[in-house]
């Protein structure tokens, strides 16, 4: 197609793709024919595996690519987006600056560049951070669901006959559905099913309350000396993942000190707990809707800031089987953080959305 044909010279796309699915392939053909070069940004990453967010983000570039020939990848743009889950001013600039160096000017001039996404999607929320874009909107595609068909994948009482017999199949393109299925059989695939079956537990333990529940947690953010406090997890969900020392309330207790009982408890620090409250700078909620596996969580995270030393706080061997460990910030990787926990650490000590990535 000659170039002075396309209504833009650059349209760019932004979503999850967990899975990438019809819907998803409905707006990135629109794109193709109505701009030169199409941007498509991947979001969430760089995270550990959840049932949220199952395939990393060079499956999901593959997945994305193996549904277009070799023309029309000549023309996709695939590049990563790291969520900066509580703070969109630094995910605006990150998506401002991948766009601004990835986009390719049109005779030396400025490229005129668009948003595209489906109409009643996102892309309206997306819209309002982005007003120096226009907008294009393709029409939704009905009954397509991200979420039901990553629900079906994972649902424990499922094989993978009934899985290919729910029709979701009809949802997806054909190689994506051949990577979805082969990657159910794989070990990242059956850990995820292991979660999956905890969720049902949690539900049906839940399921005549009268509310659906929210649950109160408590974090710590232990930092000193350029390190974090981290417990590795040992069992499902987040199996081998780092994540910050914490975990539920208890009835009679307040936060910070529910917070200071997990530190003694579970991670055995051994800094006197007045040093520990003198050490305190800041506490913050942390409540993004999607961000626990349990269901809708708010996680109330205390900063300490101990004061440099030479040597680090000793630990001791930590209840529950979790090892806590000092971890280096410049070692810290959001994949291999639990739930939302490298976000909270990053909100606190102020790390760009770029920290940590390849």
């Amino acid at each position: 197609m000659p170039e002075t044909s396309f209504d833009f010279d650059c349209l760019v796309f932004i979503g999850r793709f967990q899975p990438p699915h019809l819907g998803h392939l409905a707006v990135i053909h629109e794109a193709i024919k109505r701009a030169r070069q199409v941007i498509v940004l991947i979001g969430s990453a760089w995270q550990a595996r959840s049932l949220r967010n199952p395939w990393r983000f060079e499956e999901r570039r593959d997945m994305l690519r193996s549904c277009f020939d070799a023309r029309d990848n000549h023309r996709l743009e695939i590049e990563p987006l790291l969520d900066a889950l509580y703070n969109d001013d630094v995910w605006v600039r990150d998506v401002q600056r991948k766009v601004r160096d990835i986009a390719r000017p049109s005779q030396g001039k400025l490229p005129r560049i668009g948003l595209i996404g489906a109409s009643r999607g996102q892309s309206s929320y997306y819209l309002s951070l982005f007003p120096q874009w226009e907008s294009v909107s393709v029409p939704l595609v009905d009954g397509i669901s991200a979420s039901q068909i990553r629900e079906r994948l994972f649902h424990s009482s499922f094989s993978a006959t009934d899985y290919l017999a729910t029709g979701a199949e009809h949802h997806l393109p054909q190689k994506v559905h051949q990577a979805l299925t082969a990657f159910r059989q794989s070990s990242a695939g059956q850990q995820l099913l292991e979660e999956q079956n905890l969720v049902e537990q949690y539900r049906r333990a839940w399921a005549q309350a009268p509310y659906p529940p929210i649950f109160v947690t408590v974090n710590a953010v232990v930092v000193q000396s350029g390190h974090v406090l981290l417990v590795k997890r040992k069992a499902a969900p987040g199996k081998g993942l780092f994540a910050l020392p914490g975990g539920f309330i208890n009835s009679h207790e307040r936060l910070l000190d529910a917070c200071l009982r997990e530190l003694r408890e579970r991670v055995r620090l051994k800094v006197p707990e007045p040093v520990l409250k003198g050490s305190l700078r800041e506490r913050r909620l942390f409540d993004e809707p999607h961000r626990s596996w349990r269901g809708r969580s708010l996680a109330e995270a205390f900063y300490f800031a101990l004061r440099p030393e030479q040597q680090l706080p000793k630990l001791k061997p930590a209840k529950g089987g979790d090892t806590a460990q000092w971890v280096a910030l410049a070692d810290l990787e959001p994949e291999t953080l639990f739930e939302d926990h490298f976000f909270i650490i990053q909100n606190f000590l102020g790390l760009p959305a770029g920290w940590a990535t390849p």
